[in-house]
C-alpha cells in the first residue's frame, strides 16, 4: 500500500498552462482587434501552445489534485484544438460554422467561464482578473456573431489582449516568486 504522506515532487504545472494560455490569447485577440490577419501563426500557436501545453499542464494538475487548474488547462486546451478544426473544417460532408452556431460556442464557453470565475473567488486576484476578463472576451465575441457588429469583435479583442497579457503576468510571476521563494511580483 503506498504511503500517503509523500510528497508530490511534481512541479507547479500552472505557470506553463497560464503562460501558453496568455500567449495564444493575445495573439488571436491581436486578430480579434483587427491589428494582425487570421493566419497560420495564430493556428500553429492555438495548436502547440492553447492546446497542447495547456492540456499537458491540466493532466498536471490532475496529478497534483488540483480540481480547479486540472479543468481549466485541459477544457481550454481542447477549446483551442476544436477552434482550430472549426476554422480548417477537415470534414468535407458537414458544412463549415456560420455566425450564429459560433455566437452559441462563444457563449457556452463564456457561461462555463463565468462558472470558472466564481471558483477564482477563493484563488488570486490575478487568476480572477484573468477568468474576469475571459468571461468578458467570450460574451463580446458571442455577441458580435450574433448581431455582426464588428465594433463588438474589435472590443473583445482589446479585452482579450487584456485577458492574455494578465495571464502571461500570472504564469510568469508564479515562476519568479517560486524561483525567489518570495513575492516579487504579487498575484
Amino acid at each position: 500500500m503506498a504511503n500517503e504522506n509523500i510528497q508530490s515532487t511534481i512541479a507547479n504545472p500552472a505557470p506553463l498552462g497560464l503562460f501558453s494560455f496568455g500567449v495564444t490569447t493575445v495573439l488571436l485577440n491581436l486578430h480579434n482587434a483587427d491589428i494582425i490577419p487570421l493566419s497560420i501563426v495564430i493556428v500553429a500557436m492555438g495548436f502547440a501552445l492553447g492546446g497542447a501545453a495547456q492540456i499537458i499542464a491540466g493532466i498536471m494538475e490532475f496529478k497534483k489534485n488540483n480540481v480547479f487548474g486540472a479543468t481549466a488547462f485541459t477544457a481550454y486546451g481542447f477549446f483551442w484544438w476544436s477552434l482550430i478544426l472549426i476554422w480548417i473544417n477537415p470534414f468535407n460532408e458537414i458544412a463549415a460554422a456560420d455566425d450564429k452556431s459560433m455566437g452559441f460556442y462563444l457563449l457556452l464557453w463564456g457561461i462555463f467561464t463565468l462558472m470558472m470565475f466564481v471558483g477564482t473567488l477563493k484563488l488570486t486576484r490575478s487568476l480572477q482578473l484573468v477568468f474576469l476578463t475571459l468571461t468578458i472576451l467570450f460574451l463580446l465575441l458571442s455577441i458580435a456573431d450574433f448581431t455582426g457588429i464588428h465594433g463588438v469583435q474589435i472590443a473583445g479583442g482589446w479585452i482579450g489582449i487584456v485577458c492574455g497579457i494578465s495571464a502571461m503576468y500570472t504564469g510568469l510571476a508564479q515562476v519568479i516568486n517560486h524561483e525567489f521563494g518570495k513575492t516579487i511580483l504579487p498575484l
